[in-house]
């Protein structure tokens, strides 16, 4: 296990269960910094793992309406991280707190809420994914 992610797992853990003892609200949390994204960053991820792999994995915590896998240009391979953004935001608090540390194929993941711009290629990628509007979807 990385040593470093242990560690930022154990603090995000500890600053959880003060916010929790002390009965800190939904807005007073560390994660309502990031109450306008629904985007989370997810790191360390096995260099074989499909955009369907990390679906599944997320899936559990919320509906998932864009992943964007890093990948090299080109070999097509993946760089072992992604951007996924959930429908809710709320969904975001949930993966950051169930994932980050988890071991999958013996990498321990990094997940953390981050920004994200799309870039003009993602548009479309977004646009498949949106399940709920499947009159727009190619």
């Amino acid at each position: 296990m990385n040593r470093g992610s242990y560690s930022t797992k154990r603090r995000i853990a500890k600053l959880n269960d003060q916010e929790l003892e002390a009965g800190v609200s939904d807005k007073g949390s560390w994660h309502s910094d990031y109450s306008d994204t629904a985007f989370i960053f997810i790191g360390s991820l096995p260099y074989n793992l499909t955009e369907g792999d990390i679906l599944a994995i997320f899936s559990q915590y919320g509906n998932p309406v864009f992943i964007k896998l890093a990948r090299d240009k080109e070999s097509g391979k993946s760089k072992g991280f992604a951007f996924l953004k959930y429908e809710d935001q709320r969904s975001t608090i949930l993966a950051v707190d169930n994932l980050d540390g988890a071991a999958v194929l013996g990498r321990t993941l990094r997940v953390d809420h981050t920004y994200y711009k799309n870039r003009d290629d993602d548009e479309e990628l977004e646009l498949a994914m949106s399940f709920d509007k499947p009159q727009q979807r190619r």
